[in-house]
């Protein structure tokens, strides 16, 4: 679902993960509702924490949570800043080359345009896009002006404030927004990335052996659908 990686290729960490590795310190983004975000009590909340705790008892890991800008999320996983990425990630090739990532935890779904005048020109007009995504990537290639915000939030924002004619991001990130705002679904959905799953560093093979054996359990025992409905929905696509 979201997000293309920025910048040149990155040089892997050559350390692996050791077993004996006392805390799995879980990335994200915590501005990504209702993926990831940060609550009333300064915590981070969501369906990705819910997922990430419920994943680590399963591999039985000792995790903690780290937030961090999205632009920098992929260098400071290969800097060692953290162990995981887990924000809403897409899994897409160009970011496959130089991190590692799990099986999909949210099954591929549509990012959408959303705009105050229905009759916003996508193809020709302003569209606002978060930095770094695969939506920013896509708006690119479309002839369309690309403007682009450092948030999702400040996407939205530079709608309503009339810097851009639409906004291009995950279809479930923009419903909650259109239902309570004036912005309306402009155009068609566009299908892009391979879904969404937790990026690892190259070297960590072991900890992505257990995240993705965790991944499969929730799968097989209905958990992970329970999850995703309880977060985006009984429309939301399922395994």
């Amino acid at each position: 679902m979201k997000k293309l990686m920025l910048g040149t290729a990155l040089l892997a960490m050559t350390a692996s993960f050791a077993s004996a590795q006392d805390v799995v310190r879980m990335g994200t983004e915590g501005a990504y509702p209702p993926y990831n975000f940060i609550n009333d009590n300064g915590e981070v909340d969501g369906f990705e924490r819910e997922l990430g705790d419920e994943l680590c008892a399963r591999a039985e890991l000792t995790c903690e949570w780290v937030t961090n800008e999205w632009d920098s999320i992929i260098p400071n996983l290969v800097s060692g800043n953290y162990d995981t990425i887990i924000a809403g990630m897409s899994i897409t090739a160009e970011r496959d080359e130089v991190i590692d990532f799990t099986q999909d935890y949210y099954p591929p779904t549509e990012s959408s345009y959303a705009a105050i005048d229905t009759g916003a020109d996508l193809k020709g007009g302003v569209i606002a896009a978060q930095t770094g995504t695969i939506q920013a990537g896509y708006v690119a290639e479309t002839g369309a002006t690309l403007l682009e915000f450092a948030t999702p939030d400040e996407t939205v924002a530079a709608v309503k404030n009339g810097e851009a004619d639409a906004v291009f991001a995950d279809k479930d990130f923009l419903a909650p927004i259109v239902a309570e705002s004036d912005l309306e679904w402009v155009g068609e959905g566009v299908p892009l990335g391979g879904g969404i799953g937790l990026g690892l560093r190259e070297s960590d093979a072991e900890l992505k052996t257990k995240f993705d054996a965790a991944i499969t359990s929730m799968k097989e025992d209905g958990t992970l659908n329970t999850m995703l409905q309880k977060w985006f929905g009984e429309e939301i696509g399922t395994y």
